[in-house]
């Protein structure tokens, strides 16, 4: 009766656990900086709810409102989505009946008139939120001709700017020590995988090989592992992606899908050059080691 034997191939090359690894390192870091770029996505969607509000003087005619429209619609700091300036006129008369449906009192009926304004409502490029930008916008919209009074929250403002600055620091120091820890899980995996080829790096250079020569295949190999590593983990990433949007529909209103395929075609070239660094650093370890040092 025969026996099935299973025999450990010396120096075979440790293909799933390279692959693994680097595909797992390059979910982590992408998943990192994946909750980066949305992070920076829902500031730029807060930011574009911040509205100012800019009021007119009383008793302009309806030329003299359109006027006024006409004139902030020129404005190149103001937002444009759809290649339509964010600006809507409210009236006083509108404006009163929301109060009055928010609150249920009857102002103008006590009063006898109507004492608001009317207003003109903008949204600015979310860049420019910042203190002394909005200052100047501020300054720059109440010179023009029959603006009253221009409003916005300026505690919103800063307090937004804050919280946006604060992410930016965390989010760069959890950036790097995954960059870092990616790097070393990487590279320790390669030269693992190069340690199991010593032999085989010795045999050929014994037969005359050139030191090029035994590089080549080691490095398209790893060119390979990192390019198909970051597809893996970029696969992986669009796949969490588009469960998070289907569940949360605010990662849809976020989304940019050219900033997501430049995110993948990032991971995929960092994929490949960490694999072809540290292989090349441990082949030429290998290279310059003697016999006795090999084993």
């Amino acid at each position: 009766m025969k026996k099935n034997r299973t025999y450990k191939r010396f120096g075979s090359y440790p293909y799933v656990t390279v692959i693994f690894s680097i595909t797992f390192a390059l979910f982590v870091l992408g998943l990192s900086g994946l909750l980066a770029l949305q992070a920076f996505r829902l500031s730029d969607s807060i930011k574009n709810t911040i509205e100012i509000y800019v009021y007119l003087d009383k008793y302009l005619d309806t030329d003299e409102i359109r006027e006024v429209g006409q004139k902030m619609r020129k404005k190149d700091y103001l937002s444009v989505v759809d290649n339509r300036p964010q600006i809507r006129f409210i009236s006083k008369d509108e404006a009163a009946r929301k109060f009055i449906k928010e609150t249920h009192e009857d102002f103008v009926t006590l009063l006898g008139e109507n004492p608001l304004r009317d207003a003109y409502v903008i949204r600015i490029k979310p860049e420019l939120y910042q203190k002394e930008m909005m200052r100047q916008i501020k300054t720059d919209l109440e010179s023009v001709d029959n603006v009253f009074e221009v409003v916005y929250l300026e505690q919103q403002v800063e307090e937004a700017n804050r919280n946006i600055y604060k992410l930016t620091w965390v989010l760069l120091g959890f950036a790097i020590i995954l960059f870092v820890a990616v790097f070393i899980l990487i590279n320790n995996t390669l030269r693992l995988a190069m340690y199991s080829q010593r032999f085989l790096i010795r045999s050929m250079q014994l037969v005359g090989a050139t030191s090029s020569f035994i590089q080549k295949p080691f490095l398209f190999r790893a060119v390979f592992y990192g390019l198909f590593g970051g597809l893996l983990a970029s696969a992986g990433l669009y796949g969490l992606l588009s469960y998070a949007a289907s569940e949360l529909e605010l990662f849809t209103l976020i989304q940019e899908p050219r900033a997501l395929y430049m995110f993948f075609g990032g991971l995929c070239t960092l994929g490949i050059l960490v694999s072809m660094g540290s292989s090349y650093r441990a082949l030429n370890k290998y290279l310059n080691m003697s016999l006795d040092e090999l084993y």
